[in-house]
């Protein structure tokens, strides 16, 4: 795996997960990101490839910076384009798939724990905390600034 540093973006694969966002329609971006959710909470505990889990890192990075208390994607690997409001439901599908990444058989967890994965692991966690805080008010509707990056 190409990693450069620790944030959501700072990798080969979530890179290339940007460019599948911008790709998509505006109507079905929110559609490419609950995709990489399911796919790492459907893996139930099988193990989980590294690849599945650092596109869901990627798209609940997107999502939590659309929540009060997140921070805009601004490297140059996210998504180019802004990304249309997103549906409040997203959030504690994010907050499922990282708490799946986080859990046990996971690949890119056992990656960061063979270095000192100390501050990937707490991103991670603080990714979770603004989701998971969001997450309870996603029935009340609404959401935060659109996500520019670049």
């Amino acid at each position: 795996m190409g990693t450069w540093d620790i944030g959501p973006f700072d990798n080969d694969t979530a890179a290339d997960f940007s460019y599948t966002v911008d790709e998509a329609p505006a109507e079905k971006k929110a559609d490419v990101l609950l995709a990489a959710f399911r796919e790492v909470v459907g893996t139930g505990e099988e193990y989980l490839d590294a690849d599945l889990a650092v596109e869901a890192v990627a798209a609940a990075a997107l999502v939590a910076a659309q929540c009060p208390g997140g921070e805009p994607v601004t490297t140059s690997y996210g998504p180019d384009e802004p990304l249309p409001p997103l549906p409040t439901e997203l959030r504690p599908v994010a907050v499922a798939a990282l708490d799946r990444v986080l859990g046990p058989e996971s690949e890119l967890l056992e990656l960061w724990e063979e270095s000192d994965g100390t501050e990937w692991k707490a991103g991670i966690v603080k990714l979770r905390a603004v989701l998971a805080g969001q997450a309870r008010a996603a029935g009340t509707g609404g959401t935060a600034g659109a996500t520019r990056a670049g």
